[in-house]
């Protein structure tokens, strides 16, 4: 199964990460079959960068995106209302 969900990067204490597609089976940060955005908590506003055709175009491939990844897309689409 093909998951969207969040990659680990930076130091400790200053995590950001980066949304990816990856298989289910692989490690948190293991390689990704595909990287679609990017998001980083420690700003103020949380910055997000999310490519919105690829998200969709995934989706109707049949990813299921995390309960994390699912939430940043449902902030972006109600911000950009």
């Amino acid at each position: 199964m093909v998951k969207i969900r969040l990659k680990q990067i930076g130091k400790k204490g200053q995590k950001s990460y980066r949304i990816c597609v990856m298989d289910s089976q692989r490690w948190r940060n293991g390689i990704a079959i595909d990287e679609i955005g990017f998001y980083n908590p420690q700003t103020n506003p949380s910055e997000i960068t999310l490519d919105e055709a690829k998200y969709s175009e995934w989706i109707a491939k049949g990813a299921q995106p995390t309960s994390m990844v699912a939430a940043i897309f449902k902030n972006i689409t109600a911000k950009a209302k």
